[in-house]
């Protein structure tokens, strides 16, 4: 069946759910764990006699029960709340960095991560100006100084990135890293393998691999954060002025995932 049939065959159904606040955020809050009926009410701002009909409507179709004066979501329930949740983060995050979406490639991102493009509804956008010309940089730069453990996985670098990581390398942090095939040879040219070698040559934690996979981000996870590049819109040019940047758990575990997919498939560098 097409799913513009399905919906046609449940439109009231989906309806009856979609237009009402008040439905969805008893869903919501029972999605976040169970709740008693003075919790909803200091949750939606809602008197009684308001929340109880749209609470007959839910235990009517089997989405929520009541056990020990708390309400909480059946497994049916706890199916469609997590749609709902998902939906909302997906509609926040698209249109609360929508300019930064917009403005960059995003096809080359495998489709799993941008279904959960969601968990980067709590990030910030910071964009090199003016006045701070390497805005994005010394961001860059206070992240990976923060971190304890740090992946990165890019298909550029620089010279002064190069350095930036070596050092928190030398001080003991694992890094691991994660290029393509250019940049892997980039890494052993002059500008770069001044700062590399002594690096490799000490033993400390810096594994460094080598993906064919053409790399559509500039990534870096640490434990603490998560800084995200893209290519502009052509999917040639790398925007080195504006990046992603969060502290948020859900962001984090976003981007180590991305990494994780991309490692999965990559060589030690053999040099």
């Amino acid at each position: 069946m097409k799913i513009l049939d399905i919906y046609d065959s449940m439109m009231e159904e989906i309806q009856s759910v979609y237009r009402s606040r008040l439905l969805i955020q008893i869903l919501l809050s029972l999605f976040e764990g169970d709740k008693t009926l003075a919790q909803l009410r200091e949750i939606t701002g809602s008197t009684s006699q308001a929340i109880i009909p749209k609470i007959r409507i839910l235990e009517s179709a089997d989405y929520i029960t009541m056990i020990d004066y708390e309400y909480r979501l059946s497994p049916l329930g706890r199916i469609l709340a997590g749609k709902i949740y998902d939906h909302v983060r997906t509609t926040g995050s698209i249109k609360r960095h929508q300019h930064f979406f917009s403005d960059h490639y995003l096809e080359g991102i495998p489709a799993p991560f941008l279904s959960d493009i969601g968990d980067l509804y709590d990030s910030r956008i910071i964009s090199d100006t003016n006045v701070e010309i390497f805005n994005v940089f010394f961001n860059f730069i206070r992240m990976v100084t923060e971190g304890s453990r740090i992946c990165i996985l890019t298909p550029i670098s620089s010279p002064a990135h190069t350095e930036a990581i070596a050092k928190r390398v030398l001080e003991g942090v694992p890094v691991d890293l994660v290029v393509g095939k250019e940049l892997a040879v980039q890494l052993f040219q002059k500008g770069y393998i001044e700062t590399i070698r002594p690096v490799l040559d000490t033993g400390y934690n810096l594994k460094i691999r080598v993906t064919e996979q053409k790399i559509p981000v500039g990534l870096t996870v640490t434990d603490k954060g998560l800084s995200l590049g893209l290519y502009r819109n052509d999917g040639i040019t790398f925007d080195t002025t504006t990046d992603l940047f969060s502290e948020d758990p859900a962001a984090v575990s976003w981007g180590q995932r991305l990494f994780n997919f991309y490692l999965e498939d990559a060589e030690p560098l053999q040099y």
